[in-house]
């Protein structure tokens, strides 16, 4: 998952420090919502340290009633490279069957596009991991590594605004 959409109204703070806009919390919340409904169980979700994305990890562990217990800060997401991205799953994926990352873009743009068997499809703006985004990436039972290129296939590809109110995804293969 990429993180909700940042307020820029502060022109002193970092950019680590910024935090959610009004209009990231209610598309967090929705996506939360979005994953709830889907019964996907998440079992640990590894999140940047910046602001923005420990909102929005807060109110997706909220939605799915997850302990904080169950976030974990990694300080190596902030500005990760695809490579730093893998090692970072490498890191946590033990014991672990649903694993999500909540980051920053390119880097998430570029994972994606490195670990799916298929082109991602971008939104009507020619975006793929927009604001509060979440991509599924299963992996067939044979699979001997995860971390292959295109290794996975794309479950589904979920933007908030493409969510209808009903709360269903698009490009689902469930």
């Amino acid at each position: 998952m990429r993180h909700a959409k940042s307020d820029w109204s502060d022109g002193n703070l970092s950019d680590f420090e910024r935090p959610l806009a009004a209009r990231g919390r209610k598309a967090a919340k929705r996506m939360g919502k979005w994953l709830k409904h889907q019964h996907y169980h998440v079992d640990r979700i590894i999140c940047s340290p910046a602001l923005r994305t420990k909102q929005t990890g807060q109110c997706i562990c909220k939605q799915l009633g997850l302990s904080s217990d169950n976030m974990i800060f990694e300080s190596s997401l902030y500005e990760a490279s695809p490579d730093d991205l893998l090692a970072i799953l490498q890191k946590h994926t033990q014991q672990t069957q649903t694993l999500m990352l909540i980051g920053h873009n390119p880097g998430l743009d570029q994972l994606l596009c490195y670990l799916s068997k298929d082109t991602p499809p971008c939104d009507q703006n020619g975006k793929l991991m927009t604001t509060a985004a979440i991509s599924v990436l299963g992996y067939d039972d044979n699979c001997n590594d995860f971390f292959a290129q295109r290794q996975a296939w794309l479950e589904c590809l979920v933007r908030p605004k493409e969510l209808s109110n009903e709360i269903h995804s698009i490009n689902n293969r469930r």
